[in-house]
């Protein structure tokens, strides 16, 4: 990073423009985030590092942001795309993002703000470009570009319990391109996303059946703590439908979750088993290890 420069707004809003050298290449980051955001994020990095060795970090962070209101769509509310730092406000994804880049800065000793966002960065978008279509929207590209930049690697194995296989058939948001205003007329942007469907479109996951989910051994010696659990969905043209972190309790698998029911991040405390079978539309779990977790 070479210079960074700040300037609030009346509404306290900031924008951070971050000069970060990705991949060789040095651009400027519009950062969208309010003083709150950033001195939360100082506050959880310094705790971070106070932290006893061997202490799972991304259940202590999941853990730290408990109560956040869920809201939907933060990301949307810009006319151009910026990175946004918002930990007042989680969905399910942004959340796991959150507890990961924090994660992420504390094991590599980063203490600043900069380095949070520039691993927020790399987290969200293919190549840390910060872009719309190039916003890692569908999950399985998620877990694929985070596998590349060695942040998480998918589990499938052993079987059982990864017994049944997921095939892809990815066509949501050309399909729904009404739902997101910023591929309003924009047919360039629309043709990225679906060049990106269309190469995930056909690939195949093992996953864990819902129904399968127990409080067992295998199961636990198969999902750590930690664990980024995505839930595969039957709903036409996507892949997963909503994602949260593993945490074992006595009586089986629970989820850290941004809970658009509850309206809040929560520990669920029905277990993930029980949480599923009241979502007919829920088929089962991937599991993304984070590296060194």
């Amino acid at each position: 990073m070479k210079q960074i420069l700040l300037r609030k707004s009346l509404a306290t809003a900031a924008l951070l423009w971050l000069a970060i050298t990705a991949w060789g290449a040095e651009s400027a980051v519009a950062v969208d985030y309010e003083t709150a955001d950033s001195v939360k994020v100082l506050q959880l990095l310094g705790e971070g590092r106070q932290q006893p060795k061997g202490t799972n970090l991304m259940v202590f962070f999941a853990r730290q942001l408990l109560g956040v209101p869920y809201v939907a769509k933060t990301l949307e509310n810009n006319k151009e795309e910026k990175l946004v730092v918002n930990l007042r406000q989680l969905d399910c994804t942004t959340y796991v993002e959150t507890v990961l880049a924090l994660t992420l800065c504390t094991r590599q000793g980063q203490t600043t703000f900069a380095d949070y966002c520039r691993q927020l960065q790399l987290i969200r978008y293919r190549n840390g470009e910060v872009n719309y279509p190039t916003r890692l929207h569908y999950f399985t590209e998620w877990i694929e570009d985070n596998t590349r930049l060695g942040f998480v690697t998918e589990r499938q194995a052993p079987n059982p319990p990864f017994t049944a296989v997921q095939t892809l058939n990815i066509n949501f948001m050309t399909s729904h391109a009404h739902l997101y205003p910023m591929l309003t007329n924009r047919p360039a942007w629309t043709e990225i996303i679906a060049n990106t469907e269309r190469s995930l479109t056909g690939k195949r996951y093992r996953y864990i059946p819902k129904e399968s989910i127990a409080n067992t051994k295998l199961f636990r010696q198969t999902i750590h703590n930690g664990d980024i659990i995505a839930i595969t969905t039957t709903k036409q043209g996507l892949d997963t439908s909503h994602i949260g972190i593993a945490v074992w309790h006595r009586d089986g698998l629970h989820l850290l979750n941004a809970s658009q029911i509850r309206k809040v991040t929560v520990e669920e405390p029905m277990t993930l088993r029980t949480y599923m079978q009241k979502h007919p539309s829920q088929q089962g779990i991937r599991i993304i290890s984070v590296v060194g977790n």
